[in-house]
Parts: structure tokens; sequence; C-alpha cells
């Protein structure tokens, strides 16, 4: 009894704390650092890029299973969907533009190594020695493992890249929330570097989701701040579970179960609380324009 009661506390005690600190309000705007070793954004390129769309490999979410794992476990099937829409584009641009992150290169359901190596390549943000071996560890899996095919939208500081490939707008914005918690650091490589290091990734994951629930709460209706939570507060808790499930393996799956679950139940309730408070201010908000 005394072993599952440790095991519940460690497993519900990082979701807690997300549940109760979960939003960054009131949000702040920006980075603080701007790093002189960023190169020029090109002045003609893109910073948002779609791939081309191809029917096979546009229904691959139905047959890898990590996709599939995926939209269960988020209870959402546009996870790993290949299609993303206009909504999640717009969202994403919005957050760019709002946070000063010009640049930060963005794919949407796209697959290019050549560039995503150049990107690594050129990033004096991020020290050689990480970029030529995590740097390059990163683009092989890039390479190797294509997310065009298999999913997994993800952040890749040492290219300072987002790559997408779920229509899910709250995703995206977290994505971005990892790309401003990068840019406000001094030691990208190192900071990096140790997110693989056991319950450390919770830090980075809480920056980014509490960045993103902030950043709708502000600026995004209600219906997308209630997405906002009911999306991250699960996906925050495949990662405490995760991490549980480190230290009593014989249980990794009830606590990965659980955590998932709490998320859900937690995303629900601030979900709904959050967006009506939302949808009050910005009521009162029209009603007055003056704030008077």
């Amino acid at each position: 009894m005394n072993v599952l009661r440790r095991l519940f506390l460690v497993m519900i005690c990082p979701l807690l704390l997300f549940w109760t600190g979960c939003a960054s309000v009131p949000y702040r705007q920006g980075v603080s650092f701007v790093d002189p070793r960023l190169p020029e954004a090109p002045l003609f390129e893109a910073q948002i890029e779609r791939g081309r769309p191809n029917r096979v490999l546009d229904k691959s979410d139905w047959v890898w299973p990590g996709s599939w794992l995926g939209k269960l476990v988020l209870w959402d099937r546009r996870v790993d969907n290949h299609q993303i829409g206009e909504e999640t584009e717009e969202m994403m641009r919005r957050y760019l533009a709002h946070n000063d992150l010009e640049h930060v290169k963005v794919r949407l359901n796209m697959y290019a190594p050549r560039d995503e190596f150049r990107r690594t390549v050129r990033n004096r943000s991020v020290g050689v020695g990480w970029r030529y071996t995590v740097g390059m560890i990163a683009w092989l899996q890039y390479t190797i493992l294509p997310g065009r095919i298999l999913g997994g939208d993800n952040y890749n500081p040492y290219s300072n890249t987002i790559n997408l490939y779920s229509d899910i707008p709250a995703i995206a914005v977290h994505e971005g929330g990892h790309a401003k918690d990068f840019a406000d650091r001094r030691w990208k490589g190192t900071y990096g570097g140790v997110y693989v290091i056991p319950f450390v990734n919770l830090y980075h994951e809480a920056l980014a989701s509490n960045d993103a629930l902030g950043y709708l709460i502000a600026e995004e209706s209600p219906e997308a701040v209630a997405e906002g939570y009911r999306i991250l507060h699960p996906a925050y808790g495949t990662y405490v579970g995760g991490n549980t499930g480190l230290l009593y393996p014989g249980y990794a799956l009830p606590i990965y179960a659980g955590s998932v679950t709490a998320g859900h139940v937690t995303g629900r309730i601030r979900g709904a609380r959050r967006s009506r408070e939302v949808e009050i201010t910005k009521s009162l908000e029209a009603s007055d324009p003056t704030g008077n």
C-alpha cells in the first residue's frame, strides 16, 4: 500500500503543479534576449512553408501505429493527420509575429533534409560542438525517420525549425512556445542537451505549454482557449507518466494511462473555466471600449 501511495504522489504531483499554474498570465510578449549570433532571416524566403500534397503519404497516419497511438492518447483524429488547415497556419503565423520570432522556420507537412542540414550548420546561436554532434543526430533522425510519413510534431533547436504534421492550432502554438523558450536562452545547445535527462523535460514542456495557454487566453477566442487546455493537459500528462514510469517500470503502463487520464480531466475542467472567463472579459471590453 505504501508503494502504491508513493506511486500516486509521484505521478500526480507534477500534473497538479501544472494544473494550478498552467498559463502565463499576464502574457509576456516577445523575448528578453536578442541573440546576436542568429543568422539573418532570408528576405525572399517564406517563414512558413507547406509540403506538396501526396495521396499516399497523407494517409499514412491510418497505417503507422505511432499516429494511431497519438490520436488515442489525445483523443483527437487530427493528430498527425497530414492535412494542416488555414486556421492552424494562421494561428502559427500570428503567434510568431506576436513574439517577434522571425528567425524560426515552420514546415507544414514537409520533408526538406537538405535545407534542414543547411539551417543546422548555419545556426551559430547554438555552439558548434552541439551542432555537429546532437544537431547532426537530430538531422539524421529527421532524414531517416521522416515525419512526412511517421508524424510527430516537434521543434528542433539545432536548426531552429518547427515541423508540424497535425491540424491542431494548440499543438502548433505549443511548438512555438518551445521556439520562444529557446530564443531566450544564451546556452541553447546545453539547454537542449539536458532535455534527454529524465524529468528535466517536464520543465521544458511546462514552459512551452504555459506560454501557449497564456497566448491563447490573451489573444485568441474562448473556443481556442478551451481546446488548448483539452489538448495540452493530457499531452503534458504523457511526459509525467513517461518519466514516472522510469522509476517504477512494473507500473509504467498504468502510471502512463493514469497521467494522461488526469490530464484529460484537468484540461476539460480548466478549459471550460478559462474559456468562460475569456468570453466574459471580451464581452465587457466590447460593450465598453474605453475600459471605464
